[in-house]
């Protein structure tokens, strides 16, 4: 029998636990002589990635597969065939070298120097050099004590420990090498500050043993990012007329568009190794349009969809002999290592992706919504549980899901942390604001200075729109985000009347601060805000009328914030300040911070504590008391 309560007071038998569990995931996943291996993260094991071969893990606790290049990290490990048999090379957190171990016989040992200052270098993009007896990789140094003194190589690492030799430094920023099947050239991808390298990068091509490179394709508005061998030719996906497509470069430089189309077959290179295609067969590649699984035929030149249970594939795609192997999710069922037959249609699934509970599951509703630079793509969560409705004529308390990056995009697969709220009764909409990826260039570079503008403007909408039509209730509306998300939430609250209050984790709420003259952000993002807000000291007028550290008076809201204490990207220091002005404001809010958290929480322990926060927050904002839940102190 349906019982009737007030929306936020549902009971749920999806609890903060299980999203916990689901917090992980797959991830790296690849093919090596028909046997598939991928990393996996494990919040029950302290956040720490394991390495699976074939369903069983290869190395016990603490093996951390995990590196601080880019500090998002990139791929950290590759399968070797050596002339002794396969070997793994390997990337651990705890002190970020390379290790070696024969799978047969897992023991692993160092490869690389231990520096003298903690994580002095470290390693991503592994791949396996020439003859089986060195691994390519990207190296980062350390040079100095501000977050910013980092230099990077391509850098072949001998088996034996012998040090590591410099393959090239071309640019700033590079992604791993790739080895020509011939062995005679390598191919990388390369960048400069202040671009990102969804702005503007460079193909460059070398042969091995020299010094010289060429640059085949890309340039400072033309973003490849992803390139791989084809025979004596390079793929790469690239956006020369503002969408990312699949192209064929030979070595003088000449270019062909093998399905020229107006879609997203790339997308952003937040971490190195990366893999939005994967050829399957002579001229037939699986691509991503947008993360949807789809087949680029170049014989007919046309793109078309795969229809599948999970729809939805992460960057990181492998095939063999027209076998696809990935990570793939769809709007009910979690992420799952899965293979596909593109021949049969056979999708099998080697690890779990049904969940239990599935009749709480909400199933997003995709909307276009209108806002001031145009339209505004969304997914839609209303609240949902078989065993509860609200009273007649109460409207659900609603919240605006604000992802990251911002050059992000928000898809509409399985996400427990949704649902569980929308089965306590408090909607969800995601936003896909103006700058979000899978759009094309245009759509991603309205952000482009107008960062705290467009994306405030574009959540904004929405949020009144489902007030406008009576889907939520005008009083009760809110917003969430984490990083770049966490600052347009923090943006919004402090700009627009729209919402009741906001979570914001792990932010950037100082501008000035989170640049390479403020010294409070890494290296690899030091220079972004230039593109989204403007140059510097131009611009520092912005820098300071938008910084919502700046603006704690005009709060509309309460506010929860939350941080973990070893971020190196959204660093402690900015949302301390923002706490610190929060103090005798009268203004209700709170700060919790977690030890051994970097930039996302990994820890189950952590992702229990910050989600019971939050609905408590919820609950005492919007005038409902959840149950169950530790009753959150907030402070004025």
């Amino acid at each position: 029998m349906v019982k009737i309560a007030p929306y936020g007071t549902w009971t749920s038998p999806v609890q903060a636990a299980d999203v916990a569990a689901a917090g992980g995931g797959p991830q790296w996943v690849d093919l090596h002589r028909g046997r598939l291996w991928w990393a996996e993260g494990r919040p029950a094991e302290g956040g720490r990635v394991a390495l699976v071969r074939d369903g069983r893990d290869l190395l016990p606790p603490p093996w951390n597969l995990r590196n601080r290049v880019h500090e998002y990290g990139g791929r950290p490990w590759a399968v070797l065939e050596t002339p002794e048999g396969d070997r793994v090379a390997f990337t651990h957190w705890d002190d970020q070298r390379i290790y070696l171990f024969d799978p047969a016989d897992p023991d692993p040992v160092p490869i690389t120097p231990e520096p003298e200052r903690r994580h002095g270098y470290r390693y991503a993009d592994l791949t396996a050099g020439p003859g089986g007896t060195e691994v390519w990789c990207v190296r980062e140094t350390v040079t100095g004590d501000a977050r910013t003194d980092v230099r990077r190589e391509l850098v072949a690492v001998p088996l034996d420990g012998s040090p590591a030799r410099v393959l090239a430094a071309s640019h700033h920023f590079m992604t791993g090498p790739r080895l020509s099947p011939d062995g005679r050239h390598f191919a990388w991808i390369g960048w400069d500050h202040p671009r990102m390298p969804w702005d503007g990068t460079e193909l460059c091509v070398a042969e091995v043993g020299s010094d010289r490179h060429r640059v085949l394709a890309g340039g400072p508005a033309e973003a490849v990012c992803q390139v791989e061998w084809e025979g004596d030719a390079l793929l790469a996906l690239t956006d020369p007329d503002g969408w990312w497509n699949l192209h064929r470069i030979s070595l003088d430089g000449t270019a062909v568009n093998l399905a020229p189309c107006r879609e997203e077959l790339g997308g952003p290179m937040w971490r190195l190794g990366q893999r939005w295609f994967a050829p399957v067969a002579p001229g037939r590649y699986a691509v991503l349009r947008s993360g949807a699984l789809a087949v680029l035929d170049e014989r007919t030149g046309t793109v078309t969809d795969v229809e599948v249970d999970l729809p939805w594939w992460s960057a990181q795609l492998a095939a063999h002999d027209g076998v696809l192997v990935g990570a793939a999710a769809g709007p009910r069922a979690e992420t799952a290592v899965v293979s596909l037959d593109l021949a049969t249609g056979e999708l099998t699934r080697f690890t779990p992706s049904e969940v239990a509970h599935a009749e709480y599951l909400p199933t997003p509703v995709e909307r276009v919504f209108q806002g001031p630079d145009g339209e505004v793509p969304a997914y839609l969560y209303p609240p949902h549980n078989p065993d509860f409705a609200a009273p007649e004529g109460e409207l659900p308390p609603y919240v605006v899901h604000v992802h990251g990056g911002p050059t992000g995009r928000f898809s509409p697969v399985l996400d427990l942390e949704l649902a569980y709220f929308t089965s306590r009764g408090i909607g969800v909409v995601a936003v896909n604001y103006g700058g979000s990826t899978g759009y094309g260039r245009a759509f991603r570079e309205r952000l482009r200075g107008q960062w705290g503008v467009v994306d405030v403007n574009d959540c904004a909408a929405v949020a009144r729109a489902l007030a406008d039509e009576g889907t939520a209730d005008r009083a009760r509306l809110g917003i969430r985000g984490g990083s770049a998300g966490g600052w347009t939430a923090a943006a919004s609250l402090t700009s627009v009347k729209t919402y009741r209050c906001g979570m914001v984790a792990f932010p950037i709420l100082d501008l000035a601060g989170w640049t390479r003259q403020g010294g409070e952000t890494h290296d690899f993002e030091s220079c972004y805000v230039e593109g989204l807000v403007g140059p510097l000291p131009q611009a520092a007028d912005r820098y300071a009328e938008r910084s919502p550290v700046n603006r704690v008076d005009r709060l509309a809201g309460p506010v929860l914030l939350l941080q973990g204490l070893e971020d190196e990207i959204c660093p402690p220091e900015q949302a301390d300040r923002f706490a610190a002005a929060l103090a005798g404001t009268g203004i209700a809010h709170a700060y919790l911070t977690f030890a051994g958290e970097q930039h996302g929480f990994r820890r189950a322990e952590t992702i229990v504590a910050a989600l019971q926060a939050e609905l408590s927050f919820y609950g005492q904002v919007f005038g409902f008391t959840p149950l169950g839940v530790p009753v959150l102190e907030l402070r004025r």
